[in-house]
């Protein structure tokens, strides 16, 4: 995203791995959206699997989909 747009950032549970790095994830507030990896955990390696907690960064423009910036511990 953009520096300049503005983002939501949501937290939920990753519940299914699609291919090339893209993740169906429910969120606390009770949606579900396809995520994908944020740069920063591709370049480094970190790997997310079903079950895992993730910090989501949303556009105000498309609320079905997301970019995964954290995985939570």
């Amino acid at each position: 995203m953009k520096s300049g747009q503005k983002t939501f950032r949501k937290i939920g549970t990753v519940t299914e791995s699609l291919p090339s790095t893209h993740f169906k994830v429910n969120l606390d507030d009770g949606g579900e959206i396809i995520a994908y990896l944020s740069g920063k955990l591709r370049i480094n390696r970190i790997r997310i699997m079903p079950g895992d907690r993730v910090s989501i960064e949303m556009s105000p423009y498309d609320e079905k989909r997301g970019r995964i910036v954290y995985r939570e511990k």
